[in-house]
């Protein structure tokens, strides 16, 4: 029969097994979410891989830097699926309006429409550590609050 310390180290390495299982499970489950096709035969990861394939050529290496930059601040981990998710945003945004080459305007916009509200906190202290205007920015910033 368990008793004292072992049962409780039992116990507790049950609760975090449970903890880390359900964690892991949730992160997969949102990417097979993302990976369904919709209505239009294309999943959410689909479209953003045609739109960065679409607008690969309109990167040079000043704007991947900045991109690199502006992605900084999210947890390794998760880099770059963020990454792909803002490129794949940027590319679109450059498809609509039939941009020659990427601004800085449509990369910062594209970061904006593909973040949540609570990052853009983090965009508008990195822009001004890059010494970059934000006030252009703000209609953007307001949309959806």
């Amino acid at each position: 029969m368990l008793e004292g310390w072992f049962l409780w180290f039992i116990l507790i390495w049950i609760v975090i097994l449970i903890s880390l299982f359900s964690i892991g499970g949730f992160f997969m489950f949102r990417k097979f979410l993302k990976r369904l096709p919709k209505e239009d035969g294309k999943s959410i990861l689909d479209w953003e891989e045609y739109y960065v394939d679409k607008t690969r050529h309109m990167w040079d290496d000043e704007q991947k830097s900045l991109l690199e930059e502006l992605v900084s601040p999210v947890p390794e981990l998760f880099r770059d699926v963020a990454r792909q998710k803002i490129a794949g945003k940027i590319g679109a945004l450059a498809i609509e309006e039939k941009a020659q080459k990427l601004s800085l305007s449509l990369i910062i916009r594209g970061y904006i429409e593909a973040t949540p509200k609570r990052d853009h906190k983090f965009l508008r202290k990195k822009l001004s550590e890059l010494e970059i205007d934000s006030s252009p920015f703000e209609a953007h910033f307001q949309k959806g609050q």
